[in-house]
């Protein structure tokens, strides 16, 4: 399954199994760990051993998933965003502007590369020292192409009970963001369908 950066930065905001909402950018600690798994995403950006991770880091991340957050509930509207944070969203102004600003941070040019024998290619070269700069304005552009490209159209907020992620549709049916929280949203329709049937009138004594 295809992963993007930008779900997974959105995805650190979950259901916690429990009824409640988990954070996996909570801590210093939890940031470093989800950072480590985005590694493979992240390759060509940035090396996560090259990271200093501090709080300062870890509100930056925060910052920007909030950003991201936003622009995601307008980008499936109007049909309703996450339930995680719909009652706090950055505004959509402040957002875009949030994230071009992110994005701004790390100066870079377009380079081609040609190999012997092969097919020319481009890439861009920075000159940027700062791992943790790199790192913030891959997660910023990574965002803007999400969320210029086609994906956008199949973003969707999970409206399965408790769960708060968003997904991108994969294939014309599908409703929710995995199959456990269609076996969910399932079985709460049956529950709600079965108690909502009208109890048979008592006989008059």
């Amino acid at each position: 399954m295809e992963r993007w950066p930008a779900l997974e930065l959105a995805s650190t905001i979950r259901h916690d199994g429990n009824g409640g909402v988990a954070d996996e950018l909570a801590t210093v600690q939890s940031t470093t760990r989800w950072i480590h798994q985005q590694a493979e995403l992240l390759a060509g950006h940035v090396g996560v051993a090259e990271l200093t991770m501090s709080e300062e880091l870890r509100n930056e991340i925060v910052g920007l998933r909030r950003a991201v957050r936003a622009l995601f509930a307008q980008a499936v509207s109007p049909a309703p965003p996450s339930r995680a944070d719909a009652h706090r969203l950055m505004p959509v102004e402040q957002a875009l502007a949030h994230l071009n600003a992110a994005a701004a941070r790390e100066a870079i040019v377009p380079q081609l590369d040609w190999p012997t024998g092969g097919t020319p290619r481009t890439g861009v070269l920075s000159t940027e020292r700062d791992a943790n700069v790199r790192l913030i304005t891959a997660l910023a552009r990574a965002a803007i192409d999400f969320l210029s490209g086609p994906q956008r159209e199949q973003l969707r907020a999970c409206n399965a009970p408790r769960c708060v992620r968003y997904f991108a549709k994969t294939h014309g049916r599908q409703e929710w963001c995995k199959p456990s929280c269609g076996n969910r949203a399932r079985a709460a329709r049956h529950y709600q369908r079965h108690h909502s049937t009208t109890a048979p009138e008592l006989p008059e004594s």
